[in-house]
């Protein structure tokens, strides 16, 4: 009885098996960003200087004001293209009407525009019924028209407005506070809210999803109106950063935003994804660019380096999709 006793078969061993195999999905992300920072530590003398910190961080954060709510669109199977036209269209508007009207009535404007252009595109997509990946690629082409329109092809110098995109209270730039507030209340809204949870199955299945009594549209509506007044604060950052509004000023945010995003370990596909993931995506493309231009890289070096991160994270999305397969 005493051997039988000593002999007892482990319980739910492969479950244990498991959870011992099973890594962090963060781990990988954060061994990636650590081996960056001393790669580029040796590279240059300048990369480990406190002020270079506060430069990638300030670089980094107008990409992560937008990918907050970009965030929630991946993971709810949606995406917005039209982030950087965007941008640039709100940097045009806010340096035309601060010069004319003072700030006040330039940051209306700002906000305006951006409820304004996100109702237009969740029409689009929750009524009129057209896939988001045509939508916004189509806002994409006609933001940048506009933004040349606005300004008639050339740069609209702004003056007194530096404060947004260069202050630092105690020490930290403004642009970093403001998207750190951001994706602190990103994540209690997806891990805590019922619109959070709604978002997760929305994009894990859409069916099921409204059978359960999820408002699917009126999420995906709100969450593009999100996007878009992101997207036009990220372009009154840019602007106040520059003096200047530009209509190239948002040019490539759309790429670096999917880029930190699906880096950051969300699906394409849906229902997966997290706010935490994305910072550390954010910051693995904010090093790789800050480390590349102390190096002195040539500009076009740095596209293609972004453009190969995009198609590596992807890629190792739809491994982990067909993994995923497998198992199941």
């Amino acid at each position: 009885m005493e051997k039988l006793r000593s002999k007892k078969v482990p319980q739910n061993s492969e479950e244990g098996a498991k959870r011992q195999r099973k890594i962090p999905d963060s781990a990988p992300l954060i061994a990636v960003l650590i081996l960056m920072i001393m790669y580029f530590s040796f590279a240059s003398e300048y990369f480990l200087q406190v002020e270079n910190f506060r430069n990638i961080l300030a670089n980094a954060a107008v990409t992560g004001i937008v990918c907050i709510p970009s965030t929630f669109l991946i993971i709810a199977g949606h995406i917005d293209l039209s982030v950087g036209s965007a941008a640039a269209v709100s940097g045009m508007i806010l340096a035309q009407v601060v010069n004319a009207h003072g700030i006040v009535i330039g940051l209306l404007a700002v906000l305006l525009f951006g409820l304004a252009f996100g109702c237009f595109n969740g029409v689009i997509v929750t009524m009129i019924g057209v896939n988001s990946l045509i939508t916004t690629l189509g806002g994409l082409g006609f933001l940048y028209g506009v933004a040349l329109l606005i300004g008639n092809g050339q740069t609209v110098g702004m003056n007194d407005f530096e404060w947004l995109g260069t202050a630092q209270p105690v020490g930290i730039p403004l642009p970093v506070v403001i998207f750190a507030g951001l994706a602190l209340l990103g994540a209690i809204t997806l891990r805590y809210t019922k619109f959070g949870r709604s978002i997760y199955a929305i994009g894990s299945n859409p069916n099921a999803a409204r059978v359960v009594g999820i408002r699917s549209n009126r999420i995906i509506f709100q969450t593009f109106v999100l996007s878009a007044v992101a997207s036009a604060l990220a372009g009154a950052v840019l602007t106040s950063q520059l003096s200047a509004g530009s209509p190239n000023s948002g040019l490539g945010l759309e790429l670096q935003v999917v880029t930190a995003i699906v880096l950051g370990g969300a699906s394409l596909a849906g229902g997966r994804g997290s706010i935490f993931g994305t910072v550390l995506g954010l910051l693995i493309v904010g090093v790789l660019n800050n480390g590349l231009i102390l190096m002195d890289v040539p500009t076009f070096w740095q596209r293609i380096a972004q453009g190969l991160m995009l198609i590596i994270a992807v890629s190792f999305d739809s491994i982990r999709a067909k993994l995923n397969n497998t198992r199941a």
